[in-house]
């Protein structure tokens, strides 16, 4: 399998071992709900880890949680709230609707909270070799002494420095050194004692501590979305490797693009986002997963109400074929060309998503082995089984559930009212009874097995 390593910018291949690959992913910092932007890189990494899986690799997948920082103890202060609880119950909240969206592929959830003596250890040693110093408001990494900061994100420091206007702290001794420990007052509501006072960790170092107590300061795979190229995943190369004296860090680094809405990154900061509550209120999470899948995963993904019409519409396709296979029950063996197309399409299935996690010409294959089925006549059981099979393990891959649920008592009704209609050849009276189930979101297709009903449950209510 080859993945886009943000570094290097070029491919790079997972060569399978005995060894456990080691993933780490950056997660939320919860101080608000999930929105649809981060569900992107959430499904991505999910998608990711299924195949990977699938194809025998063993993987740990770790993801952060980031409860210590600013926005959470600015939240819990508005709401009255201690800001460990608050962010404990955010923290629920966060793995409920991932669970919801069908994210399962994470083996461990670490908050930064668990690791503060990882941190201060951490921090000592990074003084110790002088890559950190101390001034009256806290402890911050000297940037200018890793001579590779910026390397990822291919930033020229210099250029940027003239854009800074703002000193917030005027002890620092340039202006893109980060804090690894805040100095806080005693009263402060999230607070630790350490060698430089009581304080609290900075953001980048939380994740390089976490990084080295689960896997070590060397490991394999680094992901999350584009945003934290600068200066989070910089910040997070420069403090690992001034640890260990080692490069690289990661071998692979993966970035999701941006979710844009309205020609805008998506974010809480803009409050432009939608929450993924908001949104399954609607919808079923089949639909967000295939809008998220059917988009390259580098690439920024424009938010928009066609995007979701296009995916449920996409949905219902697959979805009307695999109930159709349902109504296959002639005896037989498997047709030789059936088992042709199969081998075919988990072949092109498998290829697709080695070149990158190519997964819109993943989802086309889909299509394609559909069409070339539909093509074949006379087919039996067995053979549908096996087409259903090939279908459903290809939808698991990608986290699509595509529940097939029973038709109620009254839809049934009703087709049988229409066929009677159609018998008689009072196709008016039938073509309302049609728009009359499909306004129940159902889909109705006439076939020569007869009416075939599709119960649309990818819009909620």
């Amino acid at each position: 399998m080859f993945l886009h390593d943000s570094l290097s910018n070029r491919l790079k291949k997972i060569i399978k071992t005995k060894k456990v690959i080691k993933l780490f992913v950056c997660g939320p910092t919860v101080y608000d709900s999930m929105h649809i932007g981060h569900a992107r890189t959430y499904i991505f990494f999910d998608t990711l880890v299924r195949f990977l899986r699938s194809q025998n690799y063993k993987i740990e997948y770790l993801q952060n949680i980031t409860d210590i920082d600013d926005k959470i103890i600015e939240r819990a202060q508005k709401l009255k709230i201690n800001p460990l609880k608050f962010a404990v119950a955010q923290t629920k909240d966060y793995k409920t609707i991932s669970k919801k969206l069908n994210i399962i592929s994470v083996d461990k959830y670490v908050n930064a909270s668990s690791v503060i003596s990882i941190i201060i250890n951490q921090i000592k040693r990074l003084i110790d070799k002088g890559y950190a110093y101390e001034t009256k408001n806290g402890v911050y990494f000297r940037v200018r002494k890793f001579k590779f900061y910026g390397e990822l994100s291919g930033q020229d420091l210099e250029a940027l420095r003239s854009g800074y206007r703002i000193e917030l702290d005027k002890a620092k001794e340039d202006v893109f050194d980060f804090a690894l420990w805040k100095k806080t007052k005693d009263n402060q509501a999230i607070s630790w004692p350490s060698p430089w006072g009581s304080g609290r960790p900075g953001w980048h170092i939380e994740d390089t501590a976490i990084s080295e107590k689960y896997f070590g300061l060397q490991y394999d795979l680094h992901g999350g979305g584009v945003d934290l190229k600068f200066p989070h995943h910089e910040a997070e190369i420069a403090q690992a490797e001034s640890l260990s004296g080692k490069k690289p860090f990661v071998k692979i680094w993966l970035h999701t693009g941006f979710l844009t809405f309205n020609n805008e990154k998506m974010s809480k900061s803009l409050k432009n986002f939608i929450t993924v509550k908001d949104f399954l209120t609607k919808y079923n999470a089949d639909v967000l997963r295939f809008i998220v899948l059917s988009s390259s995963y580098r690439s920024s993904l424009s938010w928009n109400e066609s995007l979701i019409n296009q995916s449920i519409a996409s949905l219902l396709s697959i979805k009307s074929f695999l109930v159709y296979l349902k109504y296959k029950n002639d005896k037989g063996d498997i047709n030789k060309k059936i088992i042709s197309s199969i081998n075919s399409f988990n072949k092109n299935f498998t290829s697709n998503l080695n070149d990158d996690m190519n997964t819109p010409k993943t989802i086309a294959s889909i299509f394609e082995f559909i069409n070339n089925i539909e093509s074949i006549k006379n087919i039996n059981k067995k053979s549908a089984k096996a087409i259903e099979e090939a279908i459903r393990n290809s939808l698991n891959i990608l986290g699509i559930k595509m529940k097939i649920n029973r038709v109620p008592k009254n839809i049934k009704d009703l087709i049988d009212k229409r066929e009677v209609l159609r018998i008689v050849k009072d196709f008016n009276k039938a073509d309302k009874i049609r728009k009359e189930i499909e306004a129940l979101n159902f889909r109705l297709d006439d076939t020569d097995q007869g009416p075939i009903l599709t119960h649309n449950n990818f819009i909620n209510g």
